[in-house]
């Protein structure tokens, strides 16, 4: 399994930890995984991290999974 780096990094603010910058798919499956507040993983995490996994099997494209991750953060 490859990376799939992003077109533009996704920058999310963790408060109170800080900003934390996304550069690839891979970063974006950690990030889910250990740095998501639990009250926040909601349909929209699921979809991002379903999605982003997805783009590293080549399944999806890099686009949408930034697409879903950027959804989940707001």
């Amino acid at each position: 399994m490859n990376d799939v780096w992003f077109s533009e990094p996704v920058v999310i603010d963790f408060e109170p930890s800080g900003q934390h910058k996304i550069l690839s798919c891979f970063e974006a499956v950690e990030c889910l995984d250990q740095r998501w507040p639990r009250r926040a993983r909601d349909r929209a995490w699921r979809s991002a991290s379903r999605t982003c996994r997805d783009a590293l099997d080549g399944l999806r494209s890099p686009v949408e999974a930034r697409k879903t991750l950027r959804r989940a953060a707001k």
